[in-house]
């Protein structure tokens, strides 16, 4: 038996009791050790924001469905292995991996689904895989150049680690924009140059960028990316905003500033490069940025799985008190 965590209703979660199969052929059960909290997606889910007739992620095996309640959703989660089935190569039994996986204590899944943690790794290091990848997605869409001024809005945790890949391109300039203090002081630490609070009058007439990401989640927050953005400048929205509008003014100065607006999404890679790259060269490199920028120190809280509802409602009334969110099991 297993529990699994449920959406069942904006604002509202459960915990329930299901039956774990065995593995089949080519499957392994994997005990969970711990899982990290999506302050962006799963918000929009546990408030009711996301669209419900949208499918979860045809991409990730363990997703199905759509993002109506009552769902089991989560896509970051670090485990033992603990039970292999037929065919499965003995030196998987015992071995740590990394799952795109809701939240629950236990699971099944295929082997081809799963990624082996390298062994020097802690696993507060490893659940951040997810977040790293969608990073070297957001600079692959981007293709900053050597020299860019860039910009990036919004400093939760893919903002940063988005911050922290981005200062290895050699920009001339890496500004980030957060409306909080100490989001904006960690972006420094992982390489910004210079950071900003948005509501400052310099942030709205700037247009000095060759390139910004607007990170933030806030539909609002594209605004003040174009602003940044200079004469056929590049706006790259990893934001996801669900049922939230975005009521932008494209009537000023975006006009005539032949300015590129690019969505970026992690599920699928730009079709330039599918010639030479795909989802697993993508995650070879997602580890090994891990291994550089260590993104266990952004782990603000630690909730027993059993006190989950507490972590979503941290997240849900003061944000500003977390960065990365783990559950432990």
């Amino acid at each position: 038996m297993r529990q699994a965590l449920y959406f069942t209703a904006p604002r509202q979660i459960e915990h329930r009791t299901e039956i774990c199969p065995p593995p089949q052929a080519s499957q392994v059960r994997v005990q969970t050790l711990l899982s990290a909290i999506s302050p962006g997606t799963e918000m929009l889910i546990y408030r009711g924001e996301a669209p419900d007739d949208m499918q979860t992620d045809a991409t990730l095996a363990a997703l199905s469905g759509t993002l109506a309640f009552p769902l089991k959703y989560g896509y970051s989660a670090i485990g033992q292995v603990v039970e292999l089935g037929v065919g499965v190569a003995a030196d998987w039994l015992g071995r740590r991996v990394f799952a795109f996986n809701p939240h629950e204590s236990e699971f099944v899944a295929d082997i081809a689904s799963l990624q082996l943690v390298p062994p020097h790794l802690s696993s507060e290091d490893a659940v951040f895989l997810p977040n790293m990848e969608t990073a070297v997605n957001f600079v692959h869409d981007g293709q900053p150049r050597m020299g860019d001024n860039v910009a990036v809005v919004g400093q939760g945790v893919v903002g940063l680690l988005t911050t922290a890949l981005l200062a290895r391109m050699s920009p001339n300039a890496l500004l980030t924009v957060d409306r909080l203090r100490e989001r904006r002081q960690l972006s420094l630490s992982f390489g910004a140059t210079a950071s900003l609070d948005p509501a400052q009058a310099s942030v709205q007439h700037a247009a000095f960028a060759d390139l910004v990401y607007e990170l933030s989640g806030s539909p609002a927050a594209l605004d003040t990316a174009i602003a940044l953005t200079g004469f056929s400048g590049r706006v790259v929205i990893g934001s996801w905003y669900g049922k939230k509008c975005a009521a932008i003014d494209l009537g000023g100065r975006f006009h005539r500033s032949r300015i590129q607006l690019i969505s970026s999404q992690v599920s699928t890679l730009a079709p330039d490069l599918t010639g030479r790259w795909d989802k697993q060269r993508r995650l070879d490199w997602a580890w090994r940025m891990i291994e550089q920028i260590k993104p266990a120190q952004l782990v603000s809280h630690r909730f027993a799985f059993a006190n989950a509802a507490q972590a979503y409602q941290l997240l849900d009334q003061t944000p500003e008190q977390a960065t990365q969110i783990l559950l432990i099991y």
